[in-house]
């Protein structure tokens, strides 16, 4: 104590005890000899040092050549470029429409680059005005609950937390959104609005595409819109010329030796074989299906319940969490390509960008067979765009062809019609073109270059890591329909999912790669925070995480909240998945309430929504009485809106307020992370 030790100084001095003790003189030869020991060994580290060549570390290489590489002002100056192209993109299509406007822009003496912001140092901005004639354009797409794509984040966080001078930055915006989910396009939205606040000018007007109608047809207008524009705001003119040109150029890579090339890894070679943690986007976890089973008891459609084994991989997830898995495409379908082009899918290639400027050298991990591109790199199952068309034309000898392809590729109201029926209707994807257009022969790689990303699938995780730490689970619906031409398409990663099932443990079990992706998606920090969760057909699916995690608190001795629950399915005896799982958490009491909805089982259908309009006392008393939280997860295009107005309906009769006041507190739940959904289109 600081009293005591002044009491005892005083002491030692009034008594007439020599000022340097004992230990005084030990400590002080402690020290000298430390001191000794440390000059003549670092006088011996720096001698041996000299004597050791001068290198460069591979880490110090590495963040050498990130910041070059992060600075675009340069770029753009050293290639005489005025035009750059950001994307915030999460499934690949705000990547790919910023490189088909790059491209475009030598039509209009504009030198293009695409950029990823997540590798550029975006404070470079302020830099643009240096470059005469310059122009910023942004493809951004909305993530989420309005939320900026992983690639865009700290561009959304420099905009927001910064105050940069932008004045002499010229911009454009086109937002990826989809009008089912409540935060249309809304960064898009924030980014166009923060750049013009910071001193930038708008040379066009923000574009909004809709994913849940035509975002090609969204995209497509506003484009030659913007190109009005920009020759109106720089006194420019287009030159008319076709820009066709390839982005890749084919290298034969038939003498790379077979470790050298890549077999379906998503960035580093070897990767599944050699399995290095932290495991994410680009390094994906090579998991075993532990469990595959159907739950569905009868009926012709198929909902699996699939776990992965994550034992020894270190990866964590919390529940709510969303899992990626990588599919892969089917033999099949790549197989009929092969015929249909004549093809050796067995040759080894590559493609390099012609672009020496550009940080992306190759579209997909290369070299790799052109059966490994179109089995794991590329997406040939989804809908061609318009700029596919367009370029498939030269390939066309009979002119039936060429024209309907002609017809596709343009603005026209006639053409858009014809592509939206031919395409889009009829759900044509690039197989069944070249079946029905059997004059277009397109070289396999410039298809291959063409073609976009195969993009891996989210599923929400139906477990607990409280429970199940070393699985995850997921509940998937077999996805198989016949289109308008008498085609079955296949789900991608269902079915392959649906193929791997595990087989005793003498044989290696089937292994597929993921990776967790996190979420907003959380339950209350308190256990007796009462919940109501909102979840029709695999919408149950992050609810039976959240019941699993209530469960193992009421075991612990931990007080819960109530809990209820609303699902419904089609039918009682076919389609209710989970059900002596659900009964056995009512039955002891961490499920408060389970409200049953089988649309198909009594003559007039029944829906959650009709059950959740029936208990207004109930949803208010949760929601308004107790300060509760409410869950949506599901089909966003029609019930999560259902829902969302019966809870505005229910707040403005039992809260006695007024429409304008029910909707500010269900704004206010959702600020608050009362209100949440984890909803698709």
């Amino acid at each position: 104590m600081e009293n005591s030790e002044g009491v005892k100084i005083e002491s030692t001095v009034v008594t007439g005890e020599p000022l340097i003790g004992a230990l005084d003189i030990a400590l002080f030869v402690v020290i000298i000899t430390v001191a000794y020991f440390w000059y003549f060994k670092r006088d011996k580290q720096s001698s041996s040092s000299e004597k050791k060549p001068y290198t460069i570390q591979p880490s110090s290489l590495s963040s050498i050549e990130q910041t070059s590489n992060s600075s675009f002002i340069k770029k753009l100056k050293s290639t005489g470029r005025s035009l750059v192209v950001f994307y915030g993109s999460q499934t690949g299509t705000a990547e790919e429409f910023a490189g088909r406007i790059a491209k475009e822009g030598a039509r209009y003496k504009m030198k293009g680059m695409v950029a990823d912001p997540e590798e550029c140092d975006m404070a470079d901005l302020v830099e643009m005005k240096e470059i005469q004639k310059s122009l910023a354009i942004f493809c951004i797409a909305t993530y989420g609950e309005g939320d900026p794509t992983d690639n865009a984040m700290d561009f959304y966080e420099w905009l927001q937390n910064g105050d940069a001078d932008l004045e002499g930055l010229n911009y454009a915006v086109f937002g990826l959104g989809n009008k089912t989910y409540e935060h249309y396009n809304e960064i898009a939205i924030y980014i166009d609005q923060r750049l013009e606040e910071l001193g930038a000018t708008r040379v066009h007007e923000i574009g909004l595409g809709d994913d849940d109608a035509n975002i090609e047809d969204d995209f497509v207008s506003w484009k030659e819109k913007l190109w009005e524009s920009v020759c109106s705001h720089y006194g420019i003119e287009e030159t008319g010329e076709e820009s066709n040109i390839r982005q890749y150029k084919l290298v034969d890579c038939s003498e790379v030796l077979p470790e050298r090339i890549f077999s379906g890894e998503i960035s580093r070679l070897k990767s599944y074989e050699n399995q290095r943690f932290p495991f994410d986007v680009k390094n994906p976890y090579l998991s075993k299906i532990a469990v595959n089973r159907e739950l569905h008891k009868s009926g012709d459609r198929s909902c699996m319940h699939i776990e992965f084994d994550i034992d020894g991989s270190k990866m964590r997830y919390d529940t709510g969490d969303h899992v990626a898995v990588y599919p892969k495409n089917s033999s099949e379908l790549v197989d009929k390509i092969g015929e249909l082009l004549n093809a050796d899918l067995d040759a080894v290639f590559s493609l390099l960008n012609t672009d020496e400027e550009s940080s992306k050298k190759h579209p997909f991990p290369c070299p790799c067979t052109y059966r490994t591109a179109l089995t794991y790199y590329l997406d040939i199952t989804s809908n061609p765009r318009t700029h596919i068309m367009k370029e498939l034309i030269e390939y066309a000898s009979d002119p039936k062809d060429q024209e309907k392809l002609k017809l596709m590729a343009s603005s026209t109201p006639e053409g858009k019609k014809e592509f939206h029926e031919w395409i889009l209707r009829d759900n044509r994807n690039i197989v069944h073109i070249l079946e029905d257009l059997p004059s277009v022969k397109p070289d396999l790689d410039h298809l291959c270059e063409l073609l976009p990303r195969l993009q891996c699938r989210y599923y929400s995780i139906s477990s607990s890591p409280k429970v199940y730490p070393k699985s995850i689970h997921i509940t998937a619906v077999l996805v198989n329909y016949t289109t308008s031409t008498n085609r079955v398409n296949k789900g991608v990663a269902t079915n392959l999912l649906a193929q791997l099932i595990p087989t005793n443990d003498e044989l290696p079990q089937p292994t597929i790669p993921i990776y967790i992706r996190r979420s907003q998606f959380r339950l209350p920090p308190k256990s007796q925070t009462p919940i109501i969760m909102i979840g029709p057909g695999t919408g149950l699916a992050p609810f039976r995480g959240f019941i699993q995690e209530r469960d193992y608190a009421r075991k612990e001795g931990r007080e819960i909240g109530e809990m209820v629950l609303y699902f419904g399915c089609r039918k009682k005896d076919e389609d209710f998945i989970y059900e002596n799982e659900l009964q056995e958490y009512v039955a002891n009491g961490t499920l408060t309430k389970l409200h049953l909805a089988f649309s198909r089982d009594q003559p007039e259908k029944k829906y959650v929504t009709h059950l959740l309009e029936q208990n207004a006392d109930e949803l208010w008393n949760i929601i308004g009485e107790k300060s509760g939280h409410l869950y949506v997860c599901g089909d966003a295009r029609s019930m999560a809106k259902d829902v969302h107005s019966i809870i505005v309906k229910v707040v403005m009769e039992k809260g006695q307020m007024t429409n304008s006041q029910a909707l500010n507190y269900v704004k206010k739940m959702e600020q608050q992370k009362r209100y949440s959904a984890d909803v698709w289109s």
